[in-house]
């Protein structure tokens, strides 16, 4: 008889229960899940599924259990269990009800006690006896739609405030769809057409990215298990993020700030092309100023790198003004371009989050400002869609510093060349990327 506690299930729920109920990060969960666990190929993609799917949708599950329920108050992991049951229920057509019900009432019974096997049951029982709640109760129409996507309904104001109604929908209606991995190809150990053939040889297969000019979008294949990733021909980098050093234009004897680098993705990618330069590398946290610095090992430019734990908003204390060619400011935010790999983000953000972060990224750019030489670009980036993040910044940075002036961010393959914005903004409904924000301010005097 299968261990009932070895089944994707039961591990989903472990896991959505810590992520929901201890804020964990899904990402870094699941994979410890799966990596704690000998599981088939199958029973990977069925937990993969069940978790991601359930947060994703996790608004509309609430909704739609809420009459189920009667107000009942539930142990945080008897409440997951419901979710992911119902989310099976209703969109894993391939999965038979019976096993879902079946096996999650056995969970019930396992990890509880015979009043929650018997809730668990009577309210799954019920919920396949009645149609599925309609949306149409909700007369709001920025609550339906946060209920329909399954996005706090702060958030969807904010973005229809932002982009208008009707591209919110379009932006919303993207975030839920799977995402891809992208790569980027490490221009110090190989080009892209050397990247493909390993890759191949590995049994990974990928296709050239449209936006990055070294990207490569995943097809198939385990990349981490590659010799191209492991020799560090090759690095998960997503495609919108990787436009970010690909804007600054940088020289090979530049030095370089890059203010806020852990894990290092972006130092990496701005050390490859600095054949005579130096990258300065700062990160708030020690343990992640190492990341930095394994990731600069990895990819074979560690002697292009110094990495330093040290809070942006005090160079002051260690550098003089003018020292740098180019400052990256890739900087603190919510993170809400991210919906589609972190989905639990949009239930852990708020409004005065937002703001806080607006204000932080503020301090940063005024503490780096002085240390670009004249003429000089800071280029400020961020992984959020909300314009108080990214447009106010920028915009009450400039008023602040009459010194700076934005110019149009340019990227090797003219992403977006035809808009009106100087700045360049990647929604998710865009190219099927990351949410990802890049602006391009010059130092005039």
């Amino acid at each position: 008889m299968r261990n009932i506690k070895k089944t994707p299930r039961w591990l989903a729920m472990i896991t959505l229960d810590r992520v929901i109920g201890q804020a964990a990060y899904s990402n870094l969960q699941l994979n410890n899940t799966i990596a704690h666990h000998q599981l088939s190929e199958v029973d990977k993609r069925l937990l993969t599924k069940i978790v991601y799917g359930t947060l994703q949708h996790k608004l509309t599950l609430d909704y739609r259990l809420a009459p189920f329920l009667n107000n009942k108050q539930l142990a945080n992991w008897v409440h997951v269990l419901l979710l992911e049951a119902v989310y099976q229920l209703d969109y894993l057509e391939r999965v038979p009800d019976f096993a879902v019900v079946n096996e999650t009432v056995e969970i019930a019974k396992v990890h509880g006690n015979p009043g929650i096997r018997k809730l668990v049951t009577a309210v799954l029982h019920n919920y396949l006896r009645h149609p599925r709640r309609s949306l149409d109760e909700i007369k709001d129409p920025l609550l339906r739609l946060s209920v329909k996507r399954s996005v706090p309904r702060w958030l969807v104001g904010q973005l229809a405030s932002d982009y208008g109604l009707a591209k919110t929908e379009t932006i919303l209606d993207s975030i839920n769809e799977p995402a891809h991995l992208s790569l980027r190809v490490n221009q110090v150990k190989g080009n892209a057409a050397q990247a493909v053939d390993q890759l191949a040889n590995d049994g990974v297969k990928v296709h050239r990215s449209p936006l990055a000019p070294a990207g490569l979008v995943v097809d198939s294949g385990n990349v981490i298990k590659s010799s191209a990733f492991n020799d560090g021909l090759v690095t998960i980098q997503d495609e919108s993020a990787q436009l970010a050093v690909d804007s600054m234009n940088l020289s090979a004897d530049f030095k370089v700030l890059d203010a806020c680098a852990a894990p290092g993705g972006k130092t990496v990618q701005i050390a490859e092309q600095l054949d005579r330069g130096k990258v300065i590398a700062l990160d708030l946290h020690a343990n992640k100023v190492r990341l930095v610095q394994q990731n600069a090992a990895r990819l074979g430019v560690s002697d292009r790198v110094t990495a330093l734990a040290l809070d942006a908003r005090k160079v002051d204390e260690c550098f003089a003004d003018e020292q740098f060619d180019a400052i990256l400011v890739d900087a603190p935010c919510s993170g809400i371009g991210l919906l589609r790999k972190k989905p639990e983000i949009r239930y852990d953000k708020t409004a005065d989050d937002s703001q806080h972060l607006h204000q932080i990224q503020l301090a940063i750019l005024d503490a780096v400002a002085t240390k670009v030489k004249k003429g000089g670009i800071i280029t400020y980036s961020t992984c959020t869609l909300l314009k108080t993040e990214n447009e106010l910044t920028v915009r009450e940075f400039l008023s602040s510093h009459p010194q700076f002036a934005e110019l149009t961010t340019q990227t090797t393959k003219c992403i977006k060349d035809g808009r009106d914005a100087r700045s360049l903004t990647i929604l998710p409904s865009d190219y099927g990327t990351d949410g990802f924000f890049i602006a391009t301010i010059k130092r005039l005097s």
